[in-house]
């Protein structure tokens, strides 16, 4: 059984330091940001969005446990307090032990229950095009693209 519970400091802690690293390096690896400027812009952009860290206004950050095991963490936020009826889940990870065993698909069913509980009518996330695993996850439950950026180098 997989439950959600709100991030405890100590994880949250531990959390943001690997999420502002793998954002970098996705930004990077889909080619919206150099090497060189990747963890200044990460850095900057969950300063942004989480100034009070586990604590920002309209932001819940949750671990995802399996039994007395958390596997994975997940992020929601309203999209403004004037649109609170419109979530965006900012991070969803499943740690890679943990991967392939029906967390992910839980988890995302837990967010969704929370989601209507905070008054949320729709939930929209952001997803790498290289990330078909995620991608994968999400389509099977129910998420629908919206658009689709396409970059070609030359």
């Amino acid at each position: 059984m997989v439950t959600l519970k709100p991030i405890k400091q100590e994880d949250f802690k531990q959390y943001i330091i690997h999420a502002i690293d793998d954002y970098a390096k996705d930004k990077v690896a889909s080619g919206n940001w150099s090497e060189d400027e990747a963890m200044d812009l990460s850095r900057k952009e969950f300063t942004q969005l989480l100034p009070k860290g586990e604590k920002s206004e309209f932001n819940y950050i949750f671990s995802i446990f399996h039994d007395q095991h958390i596997v994975g963490t997940i992020w929601i936020a309203q999209k403004s307090p004037t649109n609170k009826d419109e979530g965006f889940i900012y991070d969803f990870i499943i740690f890679e032990q943990y991967q392939g065993l029906g967390y992910g698909k839980n988890a995302m069913k837990e967010i969704e229950i929370i989601a209507k509980e905070l008054g949320m009518k729709k939930i929209s996330l952001h997803v790498f095009g290289h990330n078909k695993i995620a991608r994968g996850l999400y389509e099977k439950s129910g998420y629908e693209i919206t658009n689709i950026t396409m970059t070609k180098s030359i």
